[in-house]
């Protein structure tokens, strides 16, 4: 195994085992409320209908929260790679 491949191997290596410092969020969608098709069921149920909708209105807003919040996490963490792997393309080019 060369230079290049052996330290591709120690990358991918220490990705795997050692993890990020950084951790993704998980923004779960909440689910779509269900209306019945049956228009006499709708009206029976249409207080607690009405109240999953509410629900899920809240709910989605949360979740749009936690997208915009995961978004801002991933462009920092994109841009703090970015600049380290041109560190590292400098030490490297330093070396040779």
């Amino acid at each position: 195994m060369g230079k290049p491949q052996t330290l591709l191997f120690i990358f991918i290596v220490s990705a795997v085992f050692c993890g990020s410092e950084a951790h993704a969020m998980t923004c779960l969608a909440p689910p779509r409320p269900f209306v019945p098709s049956d228009p006499a069921q709708a009206r029976e149920f249409a207080d607690i209908i009405q109240k999953d909708f509410e629900t899920y209105i809240a709910e989605i807003q949360r979740y749009f929260l936690c997208l915009d919040e995961e978004r801002a996490r991933a462009f920092t963490e994109a841009q703090e790679v970015s600049q380290e792997y041109g560190r590292f393309l400098e030490s490297v080019s330093k070396d040779r």
